[in-house]
């Protein structure tokens, strides 16, 4: 099983772009991203802070994201 990464709500955004998702809207300091399939997720951007690890659980199940599949997103590589 592998572990959760601690990142920031920026790292996530731009992983969720590699994997198709887009920025539908922001309210504050939530951005609200949506895939052209239905899938959406709300991701927090708060300066200096990093996510949880339930809430990235919370994400990932959201947008339907394996975690090895997430982690290869953060390391830059495209689905």
């Amino acid at each position: 099983m592998t572990t959760l990464p601690v990142v920031t709500g920026r790292k996530v955004v731009s992983a969720l772009k590699k994997a198709g998702f887009a920025i539908e809207r922001r309210r504050g300091s939530h951005v609200f991203m949506k895939h052209s399939d239905g899938r959406a997720t709300v991701v927090p951007i708060h300066q200096g802070e990093t996510i949880g690890p339930g809430l990235l659980s919370k994400i990932l199940r959201d947008t339907e994201l394996e975690k090895e599949e997430f982690m290869k997103l953060l390391k830059g590589k495209k689905k």
